[in-house]
Order: C-alpha cells, then structure tokens, then sequence
C-alpha cells in the first residue's frame, strides 16, 4: 500500500511539474516621441511585455524564433498565461518554450502598457489599430531588438491586428494566425454594441468627459455588453439554467470587471477600431496565413460569409470555421488551445523556412 501510495504521489508531482508554466519574465519598452495617426504626440509612449523562452540568433545577427502574441479589447498579454492558453508553451507543443522566443504585448491603452487611465483621462491620444500596430513593430525592432518574426497570431482584437501586421510589414514574419476576427471593417451588429457601449459611457453625466472621481456606473453596462457578445447560447444555458442563476452569474462577471476596470480605458479600446479596415491591402500579405473563426461565435458570424469570401485575396491564405461543440466556446474559442492547436502546428510546419 505504501509504494502505491508513494508511486502515486510521484506521479502527481510529475504531472504538476509537466503542467507548470515556463519562466515569464516582464518589461518596459518606451518609444519616444511617438506620434499617433491622429498627430497628437506622447514623449514617452510605454509598451509592457512578458516573454518565455529564449531568442536564438542566426549567423547574421537575426532573431529567428521569435513568436508575438496578441489579445482582445480590454485584455492583456496575461490571459495568454492561463491553462487553456498557456498549454502551448510545453514540451512538444506548437509553442514549446524551449525552442521559441514568445512575446506576449500589451497593446496601447491596455494592460501595463500607456493608457488613459494612468493620469491624461480624455487627453490621452485617440489611437487606432494602426497606431497600436505600428507601436508593437517599434517595440519588438528598437526594444526587443526582434527583427523578424517566425509567426504573429492574436486573439480578436489581436487577430485582426495580425491582418494589419500581414500588410503594414508583410517581409516582418514567416507566417499568420489571426483567431476570432474577420478581415474587413467592424460593421453590422459588431459595430452597433460598440456604438452602444461608447454611447452610454460618453452620455453618462457620472463620466463628466472623462473627469469623473469615482467609475460611472455607465461602466456597468460595458461589462454586461462585454459578457453578452462573449457568448455561447448553449454554454451560458448550462452555466445559468435558471433566472436566479443567470442573474448571479451576470453579476458576478460585471462585480469581478467593476475592480479593475475604468471607464476612460474601455471607451478609448472599444473606438480604436475605428481605422480598422485590412480589406483593400490583402494583396500586400506575403506570409502564410490560417484565420480561424468558430461557428458560434457572435461577434464573427459565419452566416455573413465574409472570411470565406476575402480569404481569397490573400496569396497563401486559409480559412477555417470550426463547428459548434460541446468544447467551444464562442467567440472566446479564442484561448482554448486544444481546439485549433492542430492547425497551428500545421501552419507552423508548413511555414518552416527551408534550411
């Protein structure tokens, strides 16, 4: 009894050390005098990061295992340190630390990264996708020193940054993953719920043109907003079967946003996509590129057809929908790693430089 109970504590202890995630280290890069699409300037523009693993440099100096990974609206580079996500980064797996650089970047106006909510309020700079791009690019070239990239991907916001990416640096990477996103400007219902979260921010007499002293509770309804376009009808039945379940659950996601969260940071990240329009450079996209999108997510819905409609303008682009199951979760499919791995680790090998 005792070597049963002594071979299956080890074999605990093992599968805690195989599950634990790699060393992340974290920084600051800060780009100066950065000046935004719109003009307006910041002398200090800072860009917060986390990286696993090591770069490793060819004959000529350049970084070639380099990985940047981005996030949603309101996130951080942090979510991608989660279980479902963080899976990726093991022994063996697309994203093995052992053998790839992973950057992950906190996008202007989020996370560590300048954003409003640090001390300018509304005189923050309004910044797009573009600018949020072109800063990442200046951050990993001046800061990190990163010149090349083996792959860029990113989840929703970040997906469709990884469009941008594929056309504003199409010589920058060896291949593309955009998840969650489409690859044409927010219109339709997507437009709508962010017109409606901005509406009800700016019309807040508690928000006082971004001078309030407490959050608004115009705040509320961002996160309501942000829990319901998350959504998967069939998952949040199963999490809230009944009114009163439904109720607490709700409230408990917008409670747990309302401690960190700041008006002024998710009205500026919700208009950034204003300049969002990737369709008319697809042509410019070099790189090998997968975009996956999943058959229940709202904000992407496949029944406009538009991924597979304009992944035809892009060179050596594919398109793949994966279809509701009992494992995905809608739009934030996104993170669950062992959902879409597979096609990764596929991009990634079709994608290898030729030695």
């Amino acid at each position: 009894m005792k070597r049963l109970l002594l071979s299956i504590f080890v074999a605990f202890a093992v599968a805690g050390r195989a599950a634990e995630l790699p060393p992340v280290r974290e920084g600051d890069v800060v780009l100066r005098d950065f000046r935004f699409a719109s003009g307006e300037t910041l002398p200090e523009l800072r860009m917060h990061y986390r990286v696993l693993g090591r770069p490793q440099v060819d004959a000529t100096g350049v970084v070639r295992n380099a990985v940047l990974v981005m996030h949603g609206t309101t996130g951080s580079g942090a979510s991608f340190l989660r279980p479902d996500f963080a899976v990726l980064y093991g022994p063996g797996q697309p994203l093995d630390a052992a053998k790839h650089f992973v950057i992950l970047l906190d996008g202007i106006g989020h996370g560590g990264s300048s954003k409003p909510s640090d001390g300018l309020r509304a005189k923050f700079p309004r910044y797009g996708y573009r600018d949020m791009v072109v800063a990442g690019h200046r951050a990993l070239s001046e800061g990190l020193g990163v010149k090349h990239l083996r792959l860029v991907m990113g989840t929703s916001m970040g997906g469709m940054h990884t469009w941008l990416w594929g056309q504003m640096y199409p010589d920058f990477m060896a291949a593309l993953f955009p998840l969650a996103s489409l690859p044409a400007p927010i219109s339709g219902r997507n437009r709508v719920w962010r017109r409606m979260v901005s509406d009800a921010i700016r019309g807040d007499p508690e928000w006082r043109d971004g001078n309030y002293e407490a959050q608004p509770r115009s705040l509320r309804l961002a996160a309501q907003m942000l829990y319901f376009m998350s959504s998967n009808p069939v998952l949040r039945q199963a999490d809230a079967p009944t009114p009163a379940q439904a109720d607490t659950v709700l409230d408990t996601f917008v409670a747990a946003y309302r401690k960190t969260g700041d008006a002024n940071d998710f009205l500026y990240a919700i208009e950034a996509s204003h300049d969002y329009d990737p369709a008319p450079g697809l042509e410019k996209i070099k790189a090998p590129l997968v975009a996956l999108n999943t058959a229940d997510d709202l904000i992407n819905p496949p029944e406009l057809g538009i991924l597979e409609r304009e992944i035809k303008r892009v060179a050596r682009g594919r398109a793949v929908v994966l279809p509701r199951s009992p494992a995905t979760r809608g739009h934030g499919s996104h993170t669950v790693a062992k959902l879409w791995q597979n096609e990764l680790a596929a991009l990634l090998r079709d994608s290898e430089p030729a030695k």
